[in-house]
């Protein structure tokens, strides 16, 4: 026997307020530990014309996942630095040059500009941690479960259609 997830007469999804966070309702009808998985499930859904609009995917367990890419030195630091403020002010120079006469003039100082500034930048950044981050790294977040809920009244007819393909 499944329960609701929100049990507590969560009002249908076109009664809820715009903009305003609400959370899902209808029942698990299938859990998953990746979200391929569970995308993979709603896709079959959809190709076999259930009404997956009606279906949702919760992220269960949240957590953030610091991924270490690498040790951070002052050559890396200083490295990146310029070719960031290299972009910026490449960027910035074209777009002042298409108004200017010479636009080369321009667009170099923008590139030198950029390039001392994100040096500059960079390193005081990097100094002001005091060796106590010395190492670049993503951050992530992911669940640590996938569920696929549906409203109740097609809830049977997902689940049972998932349970058959071996998806649920």
């Amino acid at each position: 026997m499944t329960t609701p997830v929100n049990p507590r007469g969560a009002r249908a999804r076109g009664a809820q307020t715009p903009g305003l966070p609400t959370p899902p309702t209808g029942w698990v009808v299938g859990s998953y530990p990746t979200y391929a998985q569970a995308q993979a499930a709603v896709d079959h859904l959809a190709d076999e014309d259930f009404p997956v609009h009606e279906v949702t995917i919760v992220g269960v367990d949240l957590m953030q996942v610091e991924r270490v890419t690498g040790r951070l030195t002052w050559p890396k630091v200083l490295l990146g630095g310029l070719a960031t403020g290299a972009w910026l002010g490449l960027f910035i120079g074209l777009l002042l040059g298409i108004f200017t006469q010479p636009m080369w003039g321009v667009v170099l100082t923008g590139l030198v500009g950029g390039s001392v500034f994100g040096v500059v930048s960079a390193s005081l950044s990097y100094a002001a941690t005091r060796g106590k981050r010395d190492f670049a790294s993503t951050s992530q977040l992911v669940a640590g479960r996938y569920d696929v809920l549906c409203e109740p009244g097609n809830a049977e007819r997902v689940r049972d259609e998932l349970a058959r393909l071996g998806l649920k």
